[in-house]
């Protein structure tokens, strides 16, 4: 059967439901027919009271319609056979790709964890319209990488404050870890409205 040959796709299944719709309005029309002769339903003797063939419906007709129901009916019994099959073959399929998705996800987000180099600082405060503010430094962003500054080389808050004076006016690179994600900003340190040339206060982190 063609429905075997790979993965029940959701067009396969609209499919099925198409034919399914088809075959019930076949069996209306069928049923139809035998209204049409006297209101005959499926089991209704076609003879008369002597034995012989009724007169006022048409023999022929009500046979082939009551013959196309039964054999529409089993069509339709095995199509609703297969339409349930194959939405429980993509209800399986859909479940075993969310898991694998989540399996994934969570795998990444070890690897980032164990791959995201350790932070020596962190942004306690953001003065809005300062220099890191513009740079879009946040609080509580953690710093990786100042200038030159960076984790292997970062001994006190003094290392950034004189990279800090030798930039000004010029763009600072910072990568900062921010919900467990790495980014990398542009700073430039410039005097502004408030004190200092960044307008934001950093903690060095205990290591």
């Amino acid at each position: 059967m063609a429905e075997e040959a790979g993965p029940v796709t959701m067009s396969d299944v609209q499919e099925l439901m198409r034919r399914k719709d088809e075959i019930e309005a076949q069996i209306k029309a069928c049923y139809a027919v035998l209204e049409g002769q006297k209101g005959v339903g499926m089991n209704e003797p076609l003879v008369d009271a002597e034995g012989f063939p009724r007169a006022d419906v048409d023999i022929y007709q009500v046979r082939t319609a009551r013959h196309n129901i039964i054999c529409l009916q089993n069509d339709h019994k095995v199509l609703m056979l297969q339409v349930e099959k194959a939405l429980h073959q993509l209800h399986a399929r859909e479940k075993e790709k969310r898991a694998k998705d989540e399996a994934e996800a969570q795998a990444e987000a070890m690897n980032q964890d164990q791959s995201l180099p350790q932070p020596f600082a962190r942004v306690n405060a953001v003065t809005p319209g300062s220099p890191a503010s513009i740079s879009g430094l946040q609080v509580d962003d953690e710093i990786i990488a100042f200038g030159s500054v960076d984790t292997h080389n970062f001994q006190s808050l003094q290392n950034i404050a004189t990279v800090v004076q030798h930039s000004e006016g010029k763009p600072l690179s910072v990568t900062v870890i921010r919900n467990g994600k790495k980014l990398h900003l542009g700073l430039t340190p410039k005097c502004w409205a408030g004190k200092g040339l960044l307008g934001c206060n950093i903690l060095p982190l205990q290591r």
